[in-house]
């Protein structure tokens, strides 16, 4: 049975001329988050991470599994538009009833999305992460378009003010998530700090550097590399800390950034150093999945933003990688 986005939505009885704008609102926007989480799993090469043609340093998913889960949770990010989109126009304070709101849509999702991988989490931090923007999106939305990111990153920090100090300052539960873990070992806030702040290293760091390889008209697997590049190099990315501690960490950003003086995925130089980084990752069995949601929230405020990509992303492709020793072909 099909579910409308707009259901369950309390007191939510617009016009019909209203509900048309608002339907179409709520696809545009889910549409972007869905699309921002199938590019960011179909760029390659990347370090640790699945790919098209690698596992990464994972030994439990390939794509499959990614275009499975990705099936399973595309309507969260239509249902949490209309969220956001039912709040726009209200007084500031109302920004916060709408995390609880998708909080309760991200659980139904999260179950899914572990029916569907036979209990392998691919994607639980996009989830939370492109929930957060599709919300963020509708809550901002102002009738006009294109999508304005700097208001949106301000909504996205709007509906989770405080969260950092209710769910990881304050946390003295028996049992405590990975996150919350990390926090009491490191202080490490992840994408609960990210989000409060308004996904500044999305705003800072992602899209400058994706607009960047857009303007010297790279494809877009190599602008969205580009992307990613800048994104590992100062992100808190708790996937990486979780896996190999403070170091592995260090060891990412300080990878990345090499990289990214040498051009990022815009030189050769820069791409050779990312196939050896890449190697070293998988070595060290090392996965920036958090600079992977990143890069997942900056596909889709970019397509929020833009609508599209240009024409030249879309009709350069990179040339075909060597292939692997001892792979078939």
């Amino acid at each position: 049975m099909y579910l409308s986005p707009l259901a369950g939505l309390a007191g939510h009885r617009p016009s019909p001329h209203r509900h048309d704008e608002t339907a179409s609102a709520v696809w545009t926007i889910g549409s972007a988050c869905l699309t921002g989480i199938l590019l960011e799993v179909s760029v390659h090469p990347k370090p640790g991470l699945v790919t098209p043609r690698s596992m990464g340093s994972h030994a439990d998913m390939d794509l499959q599994t990614f275009m499975l889960t990705s099936a399973a949770i595309a309507p969260c990010f239509h249902r949490c538009a209309a969220i956001g989109l039912a709040h726009s126009g209200a007084a500031p304070s109302g920004a916060a009833a709408v995390l609880p709101l998708i909080r309760a849509v991200g659980r139904d999702y999260d179950r899914r999305l572990f029916a569907a991988s036979n209990g392998v989490n691919t994607q639980r931090g996009a989830l939370f992460a492109l929930g957060l923007t599709a919300a963020a999106a509708g809550l901002s939305n102002d009738g006009h378009r294109p999508c304005s990111p700097d208001r949106l990153f301000a909504a996205a920090a709007a509906i989770t003010r405080g969260i950092v100090e209710r769910e990881l300052e304050g946390c003295d539960r028996e049992r405590l998530t990975a996150g919350e873990i990390l926090y009491a070992r490191h202080g490490a806030t992840g994408i609960r700090g990210e989000a409060e702040a308004g996904f500044p290293t999305v705003a800072k760091h992602g899209l400058p550097a994706l607009r960047a390889a857009l303007a010297q008209e790279a494809g877009l697997n190599r602008a969205l590399l580009h992307a990613l590049v800048a994104i590992a190099a100062e992100a808190e990315d708790t996937t990486v800390l979780w896996r190999g501690g403070p170091d592995g960490l260090a060891f990412v950003r300080e990878r990345a950034a090499a990289v990214r003086d040498l051009g990022g995925a815009l030189t050769g130089r820069g791409l050779a150093e990312i196939d050896r980084f890449a190697d070293d990752c998988v070595a060290r069995r090392l996965s920036p999945g958090g600079a992977a949601d990143l890069l997942a929230v900056t596909a889709a405020v970019h397509l929020l933003e833009a609508e599209s990509f240009p024409a030249s992303a879309t009709s350069r492709f990179d040339p075909p990688p060597a292939p692997v020793p001892g792979e078939n072909p």
